[in-house]
């Protein structure tokens, strides 16, 4: 089977997402919000960092999502238009001074070290992204006639509210109909929402997606779908427990055309073992495996992974190349801090051939 995508050359978009972007405020270093007197700014959120992520990589990406006209928006408008994401399809509305109606949501993230985990705390209610509605974006316009290769959201946008679930669905229905590719990322935040909310709105959903992506925790929550063999903490993660879930989603759901996912074992804070596997065309592709990867900042790195393997399939690459791009690239951007990708395509093709972190002079 070869994933039908539609022919660039005829499109004016490699990749569109949609999805929710927040800033993030972090203490410096491994610091503790708690005792901060200063905070670092960074531009986040999952959709978005695949779009801009693309961008780096040379793609034609563009984001959807709404932002209220002020300084906070226009710092993430700004910030997708410095590597090239188009923003013209984001829905500005006026900010009515204090946030009550819509405001950019914040995070604030503290950075794990040792024992201690990397936390995010959120300050996004009444965002501006979460009050989508179904009709404030011409899908048929953007799909049908500008033309999108594929399409990328998760489950972070449609947790966002009733009315983003519509939202995402009106797109994903819109993006099947114009031929266009879609992929799905479970991302599930039980700060958003239960388990049985996400497994009840998503797999309704199912129906419009080609790919889907997400971990091990994720397929559990979003789609009740057990890993046998692996316990609560998630320590240690057989990658045979993993692919026989895998197969019983994609007998259930015989219309994916593929599935990814990284498996992450947290050593430390700091130190994780990362690896990735694609089903594609029933088979299973494993990418080199990272032991004792050095992290320094994990946030970002399986929209990484994510990024990687669509560009790879956009770019006509083998499975196996497509799922050693996305885990090479996952693990680069948690090598530097923020939330977006710094990464370029050059060092994520000297990672896949085996390159070094030997200075270069």
């Amino acid at each position: 089977m070869t994933i039908p995508i539609r022919n660039r050359d005829l499109c004016a978009y490699d990749l569109i997402s949609l999805g929710e972007c927040m800033i993030r405020l972090s203490p410096p270093g491994h610091e503790r919000l708690e005792y901060a007197n200063r905070l670092e700014v960074w531009v986040g959120g999952a959709e978005y960092h695949v779009a801009y992520a693309l961008a780096r990589l040379g793609m034609r990406t563009g984001w959807v999502s709404r932002l209220p006209d002020n300084p906070l928006g226009r710092l993430i408008l700004n910030h997708g238009r410095a590597v090239g994401v188009d923003m013209k399809h984001v829905v500005l509305v006026p900010y009515d001074g204090v946030g009550k109606e819509s405001r950019v949501g914040l995070n604030f993230t503290e950075v794990g070290t040792g024992l201690r985990s990397s936390v995010t705390m959120y300050d996004r209610g009444h965002s501006a992204a979460s009050q989508m509605r179904p009709g404030q974006v011409n899908w048929e316009s953007l799909f049908q006639n500008l033309g999108v290769s594929w399409f990328h959201l998760g489950g972070i946008f449609t947790a966002l509210s009733k009315e983003t679930a519509l939202v995402a669905e009106e797109a994903m229905r819109a993006a099947k109909e114009a031929g266009t590719i879609v992929s799905y990322d479970l991302n599930f935040r039980s700060k958003l929402w239960s388990s049985e909310q996400a497994q009840r709105v998503t797999r309704p959903l199912l129906q419009y997606m080609d790919f889907l992506i997400g971990n091990e925790e994720d397929f559990q929550k979003v789609l009740g779908y057990a890993i046998e063999g692996v316990d609560e903490r998630l320590l240690e993660l057989p990658t045979e427990s993993y692919k026989a879930m895998v197969g019983k989603v994609v007998r259930d759901y015989p219309d994916l055309k593929g599935v990814g996912t990284t498996l992450r074992e947290v050593v430390s804070g700091l130190v994780n073992n990362w690896s990735g596997i694609l089903y594609y065309d029933g088979a299973f592709y494993e990418s080199r495996r990272y032991e004792g990867l050095e992290i320094e900042d994990r946030v970002g790195g399986g929209d990484g992974f994510a990024s990687g393997l669509i560009y790879g399939f956009l770019n006509n690459w083998t499975p196996e190349e497509c799922v050693e791009l996305g885990t090479a690239h996952g693990a680069l951007i948690q090598s530097t801090r923020g939330d977006t990708s710094m990464i370029s395509l050059d060092e994520v093709l000297h990672v896949m051939s085996g390159g070094t972190a030997r200075i270069k002079r």
